[in-house]
């Protein structure tokens, strides 16, 4: 994956990024709001100086009269130094200035355009315009006389400069505070950057995907369950093996373990802190092995994983290692025997008995073509020639006559998959057929074989002494069997769970002067 930058410098840039936008932001609506309150405060002042001045009765009288002018215009100053007024100025009924701070400008019209309102309506009110003096925030008000007729008007006038200059000092504090705000903030995202990066082992952001990604691939392609809880019991991982096995459907994480599965062995055992190690369960009429292991952090109980497998996979396992063993012994057994007979070739070679050699060569080779021939001429699948070849190896060993009927035919290639049950299956019924005649003088077990229907179906008879009936029924149940030696007992009990693998059955009869036959009838429906 291609490399970024790293986790605390990427929070450092977009965490200082949104600092600064939220900063520039609250800066703007604050300078937009603090400007129009200023201006909207100072109006206020201007009007309500400008009403207060409107009721003097010495101002009502100058402008009615005409005199007492100068005097009226020193108490207007007076009062336009003590409000902070910029300027303060009269006009009678058409405007004309009666008091002005600029003495030039007195006798002369009002400027502005914005006397109508109060000299035309009556009204009091703000207004921003500009005079002769500059851009200032007025407070307009009319001079009313005794009967309330319009005799002139008031403005008081704050200039737009000293406005803005007192806003200005404002602000200046304000981007103090916003600095320190700002530093503090780095300095905390700094802190913070580092916390995260110690509490994810240093991994950047796209080393923890990958980590992620490769955990989820390899939980997927494990073949066991797994299942794990944090300590509160929640579900806080399961593959897709684990939902099969246990029958899960919709999405468990973060769902407690005893509620998923409840009443199980499996749900308590996950809850509880000081459970662990290895077991064997029933879930759901499958017997399952299931391994707990504890989940430490620091020393701390922070939950349990499980993995578990079906019993019969690992009876599975078991039985293709013993087929393996019982090989190597049949192979080494075939060896011993090939020893021998190349023994007694060379006795009679350095006896001069050159034609007893000659024709015991030619007898075993005949007889061991003739027995491969119908072999592998009659039977097609691989793994069932393997059996068979072993198995006949061993009865040579045992002086065991081990023939294949002439008549068998077997044409259908069984898949991979099934090849653990068959050697399960066909392995264990010829070894108790072995181990039937091995106290009869005359020894034999004849297997036949066919498939020519929708199933194959095999044959293993031996001239033994057969099983007695009240306990046939009782063969298939583990640990029980016909001999008297101790730890007997478990090949028909394999046998019967290998067929129900393969969703086959089996038949046991007695032969014909004496003996037992075994007849399996598996489908080859399911071993496709």
């Amino acid at each position: 994956m291609r490399r970024t930058r790293s986790l605390e410098k990427k929070f450092l840039l977009y965490l200082t990024g949104l600092i600064t936008f939220i900063m520039i932001f609250v800066t703007v609506i604050y300078v937009y709001l603090e400007r129009e309150q200023a201006r909207e405060l100072i109006g206020d002042q201007a009007l309500a100086t400008a009403l207060a001045v409107a009721e003097i009765p010495d101002v009502k009288r100058a402008i009615e009269s005409k005199q007492d002018v100068e005097e009226m215009r020193v108490l207007i100053e007076r009062i336009r130094e003590s409000a902070g007024a910029e300027y303060i100025v009269i006009g009678d009924e058409d405007g004309i200035r009666i008091a002005h701070p600029d003495e030039t400008e007195l006798g002369l019209p009002m400027v502005g355009g914005d006397n109508e309102g109060a000299l035309v309506y009556g009204e009091s009110y703000i207004s921003l315009a500009e005079g002769s003096l500059g851009t200032a925030v007025r407070g307009k008000t009319p001079v009313l006389d005794d009967s309330g007729a319009i005799i002139g008007v008031v403005s008081v006038g704050f200039m737009i400069d000293y406005i803005d200059s007192v806003f200005e000092q404002g602000v200046i504090v304000f981007v103090l505070w916003l600095a320190f705000i700002f530093l503090l903030g780095l300095l905390a995202s700094k802190k913070l950057a580092s916390s995260i990066r110690k509490d994810t082992f240093g991994l950047e952001p796209y080393q923890i995907a990958r980590l992620y990604k490769e955990r989820e691939a390899i939980f997927e392609s494990v073949k066991e369950g797994l299942l794990a809880t944090d300590q509160s019991g929640v579900i806080t991982l399961i593959n897709h093996t684990a939902k099969e096995m246990l029958l899960i459907k919709d999405d468990v994480i973060g769902k407690p373990i005893d509620q998923i599965i409840p009443h199980s062995e499996i749900g308590y055992v996950l809850k509880q802190q000081e459970v662990a190690g290895s077991s064997e369960t029933t879930f759901k009429n499958k017997r399952l092995i299931i391994h707990y292991h504890v989940i430490e952090e620091n020393g701390v109980y922070g939950g349990k994983v499980a993995s578990f497998q079906y019993r019969s996979n690992m009876n599975e396992l078991i039985n293709a290692l013993s087929e393996i063993q019982q090989y190597s012994r049949d192979l080494r057994a075939q060896t011993h025997e090939h020893t021998n007979k190349l023994y007694a070739i060379s006795g009679w070679l350095q006896l001069g008995l050159t034609q007893r050699a000659i024709e015991f060569i030619h007898q075993e080779t005949g007889t061991q073509q003739q027995d491969n021939q119908w072999l592998f001429e009659q039977i097609k699948d691989p793994t069932i020639q393997a059996i068979l070849i072993g198995k006949r190896s061993k009865a040579s060993e045992k002086k065991i006559e081990f023939l294949l009927n002439p008549e068998s035919s077997a044409e259908w290639i069984w898949p991979q998959s099934a090849s653990a049950p068959l050697v399960t299956i066909i392995g264990n019924v010829i070894d108790n057929a072995f181990d039937a005649v091995s106290t009869v003088e005359k020894p034999s077990v004849i297997v036949f074989m066919t498939d020519l229907a929708d199933e194959l179906v095999i044959e293993i008879a031996d001239n033994g002494a057969g099983i007695a009936h009240s306990i046939v029924n009782q063969l298939f149940v583990q640990g029980v069997s016909t001999k008297e030696d101790a730890g007997r007992g478990y090949g028909l009990s394999l046998v019967q769970a290998a067929l129900e693998e393969l969703h086959g059955s089996l038949e046991i009869g007695d032969n014909t002067p004496q003996g037992t036959i075994v007849s399996l009838y598996i489908p080859k429906e399911r071993g496709s």
